[in-house]
């Protein structure tokens, strides 16, 4: 696609790395037929081939974004189909990205925008922050209705939909006990954050390395036993498993609310924590539960291409970054357990198979601890978390969760199996069905207890 940028304009490296992206695209539409909005809406300028020729528009014009040019980009779940399907190798993702940032910097949304975009960015990367909020909204969800009345305050009525009901949902310490770690039955006493790294430090022998495991904060906030499982398991493998003072979010939630200064302040501040942990002792992998933020940690690279303090460093950040699954899958797992053969029907997160292009690993993992695995058709398309997505898009959002909870459903499975915090909370919302993690069914099958999804469906 010919662009028609100006040498001040390319002086700048994001658009230069933007004119790049628009200028491998020859609009040849294979994209179109992926796009989860281009197949529910129809419409040409909510497909990928659409949005560049916006995106070009804005940005070689250098002008304010328009409503229409804000509304299309907003509508984009960056599930990153397109880029799969690409045959030109189109990086839509750091094209949308800037787009966004752009957006961000130079366009004034209305005042319940800002307040509903502000309030995610102050509560959701902040695990305190985030269970204040959430035990808030359980005493605010009667006013779900009344919220529901007024478009643009839909978002805050899905907030309150998505808080969970049960007091139990909102874990204020994790609940691994040292009797867990080792493989045995669950200890009811919860444990400290302090306790978790005693224990993370005195279990298996390290045999197989040192690693750093990403706590995460909407993850490590709505289901910690995730956490749980996986620190189970990795010791279990014999990994030395560290968990990182100082850590915060990855700053992938803010990112793709186009708030680049946030978001590359809560990669910094990674960066230096887990430089320091690699640099002490050494590091083999900084392991990753949730996929959307292990495709954000991959990018770190990327984002601070033109930093000359941390360019180098978050190079090396992400050459150590592994999703969970690909270090299970090259190290093997531990001796099976006693898991029944459940049918799984396992959902890959398009931050998964999109953005970080893993496909087999899950399914291979989860085939050779016992379970059946199947997948359900339209595999490939989003389920409509898509980070915060399903708040700020709430209606698109629903039919691409009815639409995957159905396709799951007809698999009939025992149990949904996902890689990513987003997707297990969305479609658990249109399906009856237990949803855990995978790393909860690899626990499972390797002697920890039976994933509390299961239990609570007993």
């Amino acid at each position: 696609m010919q662009t028609n940028f100006s040498p001040e304009q390319l002086a700048d490296p994001a658009t230069a790395a933007s004119a790049a992206i628009i200028r491998t695209c020859v609009h040849c539409g294979f994209c179109l037929a992926t796009c989860p909005t281009y197949t529910l809406l129809g419409d040409e300028l909510d497909s990928p081939r659409g949005r560049i020729y916006l995106m070009k528009q804005m940005l070689e014009t250098d002008s304010k974004p328009t409503d229409a040019v804000v509304k299309h980009v907003d509508r984009c779940l960056s599930c990153l189909s397109c880029m799969t399907t690409c045959p030109s190798g189109v990086n839509y993702m750091h094209l949308v990205d800037h787009a966004r940032a752009y957006i961000e910097d130079r366009y004034e949304r209305p005042f319940a925008q800002r307040l509903i975009r502000s309030v995610i960015a102050f509560t959701l990367p902040y695990p305190k922050r985030f269970k204040i909020a959430l035990a808030l909204g359980r005493i605010a969800r009667p006013l779900k209705p009344l919220l529901e009345k007024y478009d643009a305050l839909k978002p805050l009525a899905v907030m309150l939909t998505k808080t969970p009901a049960r007091s139990h949902a909102l874990p204020f310490a994790p609940t691994i006990t040292s009797r867990q770690v080792r493989g045995t039955k669950p200890v009811a006493r919860a444990a400290s954050a302090k306790d978790l790294a005693t224990l993370a430090a005195q279990s298996a022998p390290a045999h197989r390395g040192r690693v750093v495991l990403l706590q995460g904060c909407v993850e490590s906030t709505l289901r910690p036993e995730i956490r749980d499982a996986t620190l189970r398991l990795l010791t279990r493998a014999g990994y030395e498993v560290v968990l990182a003072k100082g850590e915060g979010c990855c700053g992938a939630l803010v990112h793709h609310l186009g708030r680049e200064a946030q978001s590359l302040a809560s990669a910094r501040r990674n960066i230096d924590v887990w430089i320091r942990e690699l640099e002490k002792k050494g590091l083999d992998a900084i392991v990753i539960t949730a996929s959307g933020c292990g495709t954000t940690i991959k990018d770190y690279g990327f984002m601070f291409r033109t930093d000359p303090v941390y360019a180098e460093k978050a190079a090396r950040v992400s050459a150590l970054a592994k999703d969970i699954s690909e270090l299970l899958d090259g190290a093997g797992l531990p001796a099976a357990g006693n898991a029944p053969p459940l049918n799984v029907a396992y959902h890959s997160a398009c931050s998964m198979q999109h953005g970080q292009r893993i496909t087999v690993a899950p399914v291979r993992l989860l085939t050779q601890a016992g379970f059946k695995v199947r997948q359900p058709t339209e595999a490939h398309i989003c389920c409509g978390s898509a980070g915060v997505y399903n708040i700020l898009q709430p209606e698109i959002a629903s039919k691409l969760g009815e639409r995957k909870a159905s396709q799951l459903d007809r698999i009939a499975p025992d149990v949904i199996a996902t890689g990513n915090i987003g997707c297990l909370m969305q479609i658990g919302s249109y399906t009856s069905r237990p949803i855990v993690h995978t790393i909860e069914l690899l626990d499972w099958a390797t002697g920890g207890p039976e994933p509390a999804a299961l239990r609570a469906r007993q």
